[in-house]
């Protein structure tokens, strides 16, 4: 295959981008661990009920070779990633290719051109499409199926990176955690600290669902606002998240933690949802609405996405009494083991939290970056 043989073209039909959408089946139909998304939920992702696209620029390019895709990416100017943080910086997404440097060359310099025009200075991602969703390519781990919302990809996209000439921007870790019969005693004794404190954890209350998102978002927007690529999550964007979220949230292993009634800390534990869209296979009809039924009692895995505290309230037990509280209703629904995900690399006290209760880092996801 030639650069010459090579065609960019940017999405701009229905075919067009259903071609964008479904690439993936035919570059991951021999790899067993991945889990094909539906194909219903992404043309939603990338229709205008998405409110990422009311502070974003996005365009989808596909690769074609004779006719057949072979590749895509999408260009992403977050413009209020670059006011937040005072950055001219485009971000690439979406990026699927066969193992072939001309395809991967030709979609990365068609996204590097595209940022060049509008003023930005460097490239980064993947990101899909910020860093509140999945970020970064797989670097480790190979041999374990992706969790709900996590990234998954060949181990030659890193290769490809590297050649293009992208350097590390970020590492981001995930751990996994063997759910134990009960948590430390340290982490029992700090727990009760925090409960003398007045401070008390209740579950997600799916009654007043709005309200209890609305406060998710201010916690996570007090308690990561230092961390290195947050953004300020909007409402619009928060009640889209909640949504898609909701057939799968637990409310009782959906916790807020609270001082006087002020909310000071979240955690969201949700269900390892990839163990049934494995069995969907990107589909929604009869047959796989029953397998969905049929799956969804047999998931032993959960992820813990979201977790904050605000910064005031930190180094107070609130981190150990959301644990216990978690741990207490993972272990009555008998589920076997939690990922915790993602933690930046240079998160250590987040790290050292979780390797108390014997957390072991089982993957690694990158996030590169390139100056155009």
């Amino acid at each position: 295959m030639t650069a010459e043989g090579i065609e960019i073209i940017e999405v701009k039909s229905k075919k067009e981008l259903d071609d964008f959408i479904r690439l993936p089946i035919s570059i991951y139909s021999k790899d067993t661990l991945y889990v094909p998304p539906l194909i219903t939920e992404m043309k939603k992702k990338f229709s205008k009920k998405n409110p990422f696209f009311l502070h974003a620029s996005v365009k989808y390019f596909l690769a074609k070779y004779n006719g057949k895709p072979v590749g895509r990416v999408t260009s992403i100017i977050n413009h209020r990633h670059n006011e937040f943080h005072k950055e001219n910086t485009g971000f690439f997404g979406f990026f699927e290719s066969f193992n072939n440097l001309e395809i991967a060359f030709a979609l990365l310099d068609r996204v590097s051109e595209t940022f060049k025009k509008e003023g930005m200075n460097i490239i980064r991602g993947p990101m899909n499409f910020s860093t509140n969703e999945e970020s970064g390519f797989l670097l480790e781990g190979f041999d374990h199926p992706p969790m709900l919302m996590t990234p998954y990809n060949l181990p030659y996209y890193n290769e490809l990176m590297e050649k293009y000439g992208m350097k590390k921007s970020k590492d981001l870790f995930a751990y996994i955690v063997d759910v134990p019969e009960e948590l430390p005693e340290k982490f029992q004794r700090v727990a009760q600290i925090a409960a003398r404190r007045k401070i008390t954890v209740r579950p997600f209350n799916v009654k007043k669902f709005n309200q209890d998102m609305l406060i998710f978002k201010e916690v996570y927007n007090s308690a990561w606002e230092n961390n290195w690529g947050f953004i300020p999550i909007s409402d619009e964007e928060l009640f889209y998240l909640g949504n898609s979220l909701k057939t799968i949230l637990v409310p009782d292993l959906t916790l807020i933690a609270e001082k006087d009634g002020e909310p000071v800390g979240f955690m969201g534990l949700l269900p390892d949802f990839n163990f049934v869209l494995k069995q969907m296979n990107g589909k929604v009809n009869l047959v796989s609405i029953l397998k969905a039924l049929y799956y969804s009692k047999k998931i032993k895995d959960m992820r813990l996405l979201l977790f904050g505290i605000k910064a005031e309230y930190r180094n107070k037990g609130v981190d150990a009494l959301l644990f216990s509280e978690g741990f207490r209703g993972v272990k009555k629904r008998n589920y076997k083991r939690v990922e915790f995900s993602w933690i930046l690399e240079d998160n250590i006290s987040v790290q050292r939290l979780i390797e108390i209760i014997d957390g072991k880092l089982y993957k690694k996801f990158r996030i590169y970056e390139k100056e155009l």
